[in-house]
């Protein structure tokens, strides 16, 4: 992850983050799915998995950074394959501490945990899965919830929009200032529903296969600016993959309701609730707090676009 990016004030992290994941402390869903989740045998020598005795966990391909760290090459690591940029096996970066950190409650060492590769869109499609569960900021909506099981959040998010500096909508602080403006959306992803929902530009957003090719079309001029959340706008700006990239700034949440990430399993499978018991656990415990942290710190403190 890159580190040109600071916030002011390390308090303003710890505020943030406290926010976020509600200091370390369990929310009411959260103290739920443990009391649910009390009576379930989570052993991983009980637990049905894809591979026997395995946890096999997806995630996409590339993995950015800062959910999975870039494997540093000069101190002698080598990258896994098949594992572009970041690579989720290395134990480093927030979603692939928080993966790990899953799997250990559940039992099972990290030399028992296999990564696959699992396109964004496809992790969420109903039907039946080759991976036991997956992260790769996949955020709870209720339409998704009908096809697949999704946990309680690890993580909660704003959406930012990222701008070529010195342009016309890099000036922005209202969301009613955005309406004139092109803007760029990854497919499939709640910043398509945030923009076509709550934003409402003047014409409709153009809608790319990944964020890198919104990127491509956002150094071209193509469009105005692009919809990603928070920390990825952190990164894509600070790692200059937008040449003259801006955060204009995140918004606020869509309904007042935080948007939240969510581990994805298979539709009615009996890993969820472990998989709950387990961020419950690693809630009530502080972990998680230390690992959002550790890993996510550099990625708030971005200005606000008001209503």
């Amino acid at each position: 992850m890159p580190k040109n990016i600071r916030l002011t004030t390390l308090s303003l992290a710890l505020a943030l983050l406290a926010a976020c994941t509600g200091g370390g402390g369990s929310s009411p869903a959260a103290s739920e799915a443990a009391s649910g989740a009390a009576g379930a045998n989570c052993t991983a020598d009980s637990l049905e998995t894809v591979a026997d005795g395995r946890l096999t966990i997806g995630t996409s391909n590339p993995a950015y950074p800062p959910y999975f760290e870039i494997p540093d090459e000069a101190a002698g690591e080598v990258p896994t394959e098949p594992w572009a940029l970041g690579d989720p096996t290395n134990g480093r970066g927030f979603e692939s501490t928080v993966a790990y950190a899953i799997a250990e409650e559940l039992g099972f060492s990290p030399e028992d945990v296999d990564w696959i590769e699992i396109p964004f869109d496809l992790s969420y499609a109903p039907g039946e899965k080759d991976f036991d569960l997956t992260l790769q900021q996949i955020s709870y909506t209720p339409e998704r919830a009908e096809v697949v099981d999704m946990s309680e959040g690890y993580f909660f998010v704003n959406q930012a929009l990222v701008a070529n500096s010195g342009s016309d909508i890099a000036g922005a602080t209202t969301v009613e200032e955005l309406k004139p403006f092109a803007l760029g959306v990854a497919s499939g992803t709640t910043s398509l529903s945030y923009v076509s929902e709550v934003i409402q530009p003047d014409e409709e957003a153009s809608v790319y296969n990944d964020n890198d090719a919104a990127i491509a079309a956002l150094d071209a001029e193509q469009i105005d600016g692009i919809v990603v959340d928070v920390p990825t706008a952190f990164f894509i700006t600070g790692s200059e993959q937008v040449e003259n990239g801006v955060i204009v700034g995140q918004f606020p949440p869509a309904d007042d309701e935080q948007e939240r990430f969510s581990v994805v399993l298979e539709k009615d499978n009996a890993l969820t609730e472990c998989v709950n018991q387990a961020i419950a656990t690693l809630t009530e415990s502080g972990d998680l707090d230390a690992i959002t942290q550790e890993w996510m710190s550099e990625n708030a403190g971005a200005p606000e676009i008001t209503p």
